[in-house]
């Protein structure tokens, strides 16, 4: 290119304006990804019921798409790097949408599954691409604010996916869950087509064979092995799964550190900052995640309500975090991330209380007041917690960061599904001992239910703690990621 094209490039890139047009892509791509993967949760009993199969079985439609996520994240910072970040991202999104084409048309929880594993492909690229994306494309100056758009969706999405498909698999059909893709998908495509620029490609080494073989065991062992966890800890393949994660895992980090262009960057855990800064995203992820998945259940198992109905009770929380989310990255362009994080961890904390003192008779209100606390947090310091992780990395290696971070995204979001729930079940076991009963009724639920968001308020005080401990990345304006960032013409 030309010095006056990188100069037209630099100002463009420069402009809030100028980002409105991908910004739309990247949302509206990253929407569809998270949105469907909370929404399928809540049509398990519905498939089962369609397809006359075991839970056991339809459960891999859920499984089957967090392993195929967790095996290509890995690999997502080398794809752009190597092939395009505008092009990976469209393959990516346009695969996750002829996926979910099959996955409407799909006649068996077998082909079902085998379409889901196709999505997780697609789907698990978009959301480091994403984020990498937009990190380089924003003006130093408004990394915080911009982030804080994209962040919307994911937040947002995961607490909208059960009201949609409550509606749907209660008033419509399941396939709608899919069928609902399509046009966002190709909205999406065509958006990117015209607006996303072509982010020069990195010149990168020849494929890390080893790594491409670890990475991909390591963390889809690793979260198969906690997500069976959930059943029982002590179980052949809960300890299968973990070893053998563990195993690769360790393997792979050795691998890595003795490459000089490996897959996944594991030399920027050196950087104190960044260390400190993914140990508290892993807290507050293990608090966002563990909720999506026990507050569902609590409504619609102790309390009755329908998969519709659910969803509405959890939308107060889809709402305070699209909320908070923008202010949250404006402050941390001024502020930085920590005093974000401190406030944000405070209304996790408070909103876990809240929901540690749940009764049986209580209304609604009871379950929607923390829920909005909790969503206003997590908006709150989301998104400038990874604006903090990506700008405490060296500039050349954000797109290895980003798979970095969402490789290990996976394995926590199992963790923390299967940790709480074997929380809960073995107090539930308790509670059922005491009270001498076969079965559990709404009390020995609600009591389960507080008992769990109870442990949580010491998960939000430790990632409290540790967020006193960040400080505010250096980041050169000069710099501006003019190496990385050229408008290709």
């Amino acid at each position: 290119m030309s010095a006056q094209a990188n100069q037209a490039s630099s100002g463009s890139s420069g402009s809030i304006r100028s980002l409105l047009g991908p910004l739309v892509a990247i949302i509206v791509g990253l929407f569809m990804v998270i949105l469907d993967g909370t929404a399928v949760n809540v049509a398990i009993p519905k498939l089962q019921q369609e397809f006359s199969s075991s839970l056991s079985l339809v459960q891999w439609t859920v499984t089957g798409y967090a392993l195929a996520q967790a095996a290509i994240i890995p690999l997502a910072g080398w794809l752009s790097d190597r092939f395009g970040a505008k092009r990976i991202f469209l393959i990516s999104v346009g695969m996750f949408t002829v996926g979910s084409l099959l996955c409407a048309l799909a006649n068996s929880a077998e082909l079902l599954i085998l379409f889901r594993v196709l999505q997780g492909l697609g789907g698990g690229v978009v959301m480091p691409i994403s984020m990498a994306f937009i990190y380089r494309l924003a003006p130093p100056e408004k990394v915080g604010a911009v982030m804080g758009m994209m962040g919307i969706p994911i937040l947002l999405a995961p607490a909208l996916g059960p009201v949609l498909a409550g509606w749907m698999v209660d008033y419509a059909a399941w396939n709608w869950i899919f069928l609902i893709n399509l046009p966002i998908g190709v909205i999406a495509v065509l958006i990117g087509i015209r607006t996303l620029p072509n982010i020069s490609r990195q010149s990168v080494a020849s494929l890390d064979i080893l790594g491409m073989l670890l990475a991909p065991l390591a963390f889809a062992a690793l979260s198969y092995g906690v997500t069976e966890g959930a059943t029982s800890w002590t179980s052949t393949k809960t300890l299968v799964g973990i070893a053998i994660g563990i195993v690769a895992l360790l393997a792979f980090i050795v691998a890595e550190l003795r490459r000089q262009n490996p897959l996944l960057e594991l030399r920027v855990f050196a950087s104190g900052n960044f260390s400190r800064g993914i140990i508290v995203q892993w807290v507050s992820q293990f608090a966002l995640f563990g909720t999506f998945f026990l507050v569902p259940i609590f409504l619609q198992t102790a309390k009755g309500y329908s998969a519709f109905d659910t969803g509405l009770i959890m939308l107060p929380q889809a709402i305070a975090s699209g909320l908070f989310m923008p202010i949250g990255g404006k402050l941390s362009d001024r502020f930085g991330a920590r005093p974000l994080v401190l406030s944000g961890m405070a209304l996790v904390v408070i909103a876990a209380f809240f929901l540690s003192r749940i009764e049986a008779g209580d209304g609604n209100l009871a379950v929607m007041f923390p829920l909005a606390l909790l969503g206003a947090g997590m908006g709150l310091f989301m998104m400038p917690l990874n604006t903090h992780l990506i700008q405490s990395a060296p500039q050349n290696l954000v797109g290895r960061v980003t798979s970095l971070t969402n490789a290990f995204q996976q394995v926590v979001s199992s963790l923390a599904v299967a940790t709480l729930t074997t929380i809960s079940g073995n107090r539930m076991k308790d509670l059922l001992v005491e009270s001498q009963k076969q079965a559990p009724g709404v009390e020995e639920w609600t009591s389960a239910f507080s008992y769990t968001f109870f442990l949580l308020i010491f998960i939000g005080i430790a990632g409290g703690v540790l967020g006193i401990l960040l400080r505010r990345p250096k980041v050169d304006p000069n710099a501006a990621k003019s190496s990385e960032v050229h408008i290709m013409v």
